[in-house]
């Protein structure tokens, strides 16, 4: 299958990372994320949570702290919106990212998908289209209770390393999480095994998004 590249070259690659809460990102696209910092010379991120408050906060910063090490530049938001009840908070979730949009200039957004079942993301996902028109966006899947996982057509092949390295950062960072059934290695793994079968990634680890516009 032909690769495609992201950029004219491999020596820049500014990400924005939009979740709606602290391990969201983390979830769908953090193996992505260590596989681009192998990949290109200057990754710059910038992180945004918009629903950290209280403990879940400590564990966001914390958790975004030590995945981007690998960044040339790294800018982590955190905010506090009331968890669950984002679509009451629309007027103000929109405001700030009319804020985002005007001080940042990302090559790649990757953000939550369109058709998620749970309201908080899929806001942020209508938000995020409302917001940025000239760019690249990627919805990244999150299993959950609702079912809602897709057909995605766009995959990132993992490295074994990236893909455990994903596993075992979301089993250390998020120990709130850790007394939800669907919180453990074998979720994580599986599905990235799964996309690695659809894109027949050698590795047998992959991440799979969704990708509405692509101009090529």
């Amino acid at each position: 299958m032909l690769k495609l590249e992201l950029g004219s070259n491999r020596k820049r690659l500014r990400l924005m990372c939009l979740g709606a809460h602290s391990d969201d990102i983390e979830i769908g696209c953090a193996g992505t994320i260590l596989e681009w910092f192998s990949s290109y010379l200057n990754v710059e991120v910038t992180w945004v949570v918009i629903g950290a408050a209280g403990t879940r906060a400590d564990e966001a910063q914390r958790s975004a702290n030590a995945l981007l090490r690998g960044a040339r530049r790294t800018k982590i938001v955190l905010r506090d919106f009331r968890d669950g009840h984002f679509p009451a908070q629309f007027t103000e979730i929109k405001e700030f990212f009319e804020e985002l949009k005007a001080s940042e200039t990302p090559d790649v957004i990757l953000t939550h998908r369109l058709e998620d079942r749970h309201q908080d993301h899929r806001h942020v996902a209508e938000l995020t289209w409302q917001t940025w028109r000239d760019h690249l966006i990627l919805e990244y899947e999150i299993p959950k209770f609702e079912g809602d996982l897709g057909q995605p057509n766009f995959f990132v092949p993992l490295s074994p390393r990236s893909g455990r390295r994903k596993v075992g950062h979301l089993m250390r960072h998020f120990g709130s999480q850790r007394s939800k059934g669907w919180f453990r290695p074998e979720t994580f793994l599986g599905l990235m095994q799964l996309r690695a079968i659809e894109c027949r990634a050698g590795s047998g680890f992959a991440e799979a998004f969704h990708v509405r516009k692509c101009m090529i």
